[in-house]
């Protein structure tokens, strides 16, 4: 395995672990607070928590992986979530469900633990990016503030062949090659930040650093 992708693990599980142990001390609010933290951080570095804090990326991780030694094959995003309300209306809900239920009965929803669980059935059938950019709040929240990310992924024009692995490789359909002049482009609302494009760039053309063109989507 890649040196820098056994580190981009290892933090993950760092981070998985750490989440595990703030929900085992009922804490959730701990948990937000990074989320909070992270939101702000978006602003300047982009979608970050997505791609090395969050826990549901990589159990979602794992789960692609068991996917691709089954065989199965994972469909595209269903027409019915393409407007991307479904993730409004589950941000939404588990704010007042969390709010309501610890109003009239003082007990915490584990909102965290469900969407836990949702990401790993979502990824069982579907393509991680229907779970990332439709149904997840973190994602939604993440998404508006990494828009306007201050450093993000970027590729240079001048190396890019247009092979498309990038676009492959992207776990949240980040990265396109635009028909219009067969270069990779980035789309930070969208980036994870994951390093997933880099590794597998066979012409080192993509990098971290200050965005400098306009981007699609």
């Amino acid at each position: 395995m890649n040196t820098k992708k056994l580190q981009i693990n290892l933090i993950r599980i760092g981070f998985l672990v750490l989440f595990i142990f703030i929900m085992s001390k009922g804490t959730p609010v701990l948990w937000l607070g990074i989320f909070g933290v992270s939101l702000i951080a978006a602003l300047f570095f982009g979608r970050i928590f997505c791609g090395w804090i969050c826990p549901m990326n990589t159990l979602m991780i794992v789960t692609e992986w068991i996917d691709k030694k089954l065989g199965i094959k994972l469909k595209d995003t269903p027409k019915v979530l393409e407007s991307g309300w479904l993730g409004w209306v589950v941000l939404f809900a588990s704010v007042a469900s969390m709010a309501a239920v610890k109003k009239l009965t003082g007990v915490n929803v584990p909102v965290l633990l469900y969407l836990l669980v949702l990401s790993v059935l979502v990824t069982l059938r579907y393509k991680p990016e229907v779970f990332h950019n439709k149904i997840c709040p973190f994602g939604i929240l993440q998404g508006f503030a990494g828009k306007f990310a201050f450093f993000s992924r970027r590729v240079d024009q001048d190396k890019c062949i247009g092979c498309k692995l990038c676009e492959k490789a992207c776990p949240s359909q980040a990265i396109l090659v635009l028909p219009q002049n067969k270069k990779a482009d980035i789309n930070s609302k969208l980036c994870h930040q994951c390093y997933n494009c880099e590794l597998v760039c066979p012409k080192d053309a993509i990098d971290f650093g200050k965005k400098y063109r306009y981007e699609v989507g």
